[in-house]
């Protein structure tokens, strides 16, 4: 019988989550701007031969839990983000809490403690009323370390779209944005991440930061040989 090769682990490979929501593509297009491979499945034995995993999404978390848990996913996500590198984005952040406000009420995966609230229109931001969703531009502040945040600047700022945003455990957070209250744009520890803005539509910073998770992923990698 003909060995195997050996795997190349200075190539680490990433996969796309693909729970039928939304953004699959445009993650994949950023990450082969910057020469990274990666592919989308949906198949959970396929995204366990990956070094690290993408959990990307837009829309609503109801339609996205629903999915996940028809398909089985959800299970194998709360099995894969334990062993292997993960980001969650924008939606695929959000759901990665226990709960979320949206849609009467939603149970999420509970990658970590936390719920998701909506913002306040009712609140007063600069004599008008706050607009929903928070779209458009903002900067990210660095209240710990990451290596998510290597070559980063404070006055980089990332793209956003949402009605809802995380509020993990205060210990759980890493950055946070202002948008009518401070909430956590991005919460998790080495190797488990979330991210609410969208990095692959954040132009620079938000390559460098899907840059700096790949060669997380890709020391992992190597680390476990």
């Amino acid at each position: 019988m003909t060995e195997p090769a050996p795997r190349d682990y200075t190539a680490a490979m990433l996969a796309i989550i693909d729970y039928q929501a939304g953004n699959q593509t445009s993650v994949r297009r950023a990450l082969s701007s910057l020469g990274l491979p990666a592919f989308i499945t949906g198949d959970p034995e396929q995204l366990a031969e990956a070094e690290g995993l993408i959990f990307p999404g837009v829309g609503a978390a109801g339609q996205a839990m629903g999915h996940l848990k028809a398909t089985g996913l959800d299970r194998a996500i709360l099995d894969l983000a334990r062993r292997r590198p993960f980001l969650g984005i924008c939606l695929g952040c959000q759901i990665m809490l226990e709960d979320s406000d949206e849609d009467g009420g939603v149970t999420a995966l509970g990658l970590f403690p936390g719920h998701n609230r909506r913002f306040d229109r009712s609140r007063i931001e600069r004599g008008r009323p706050l607009r929903i969703p928070h779209m458009g531009w903002n900067t990210i502040r660095s209240l710990k370390p990451s290596p998510l945040f290597e070559g980063l600047r404070p006055d980089d700022q990332f793209y956003f779209v949402h009605s809802y945003y995380p509020q993990p455990e205060p210990e759980d957070i890493l950055a946070q944005t202002e948008y009518g209250v401070p909430f956590a744009s991005v919460f998790g520890r080495d190797g488990l991440w979330a991210v609410q803005f969208h990095p692959e539509k954040s132009g620079p910073p938000g390559l460098r930061l899907l840059a700096n998770f790949y060669g997380f992923c890709r020391k992992t990698a190597l680390d476990r040989t």
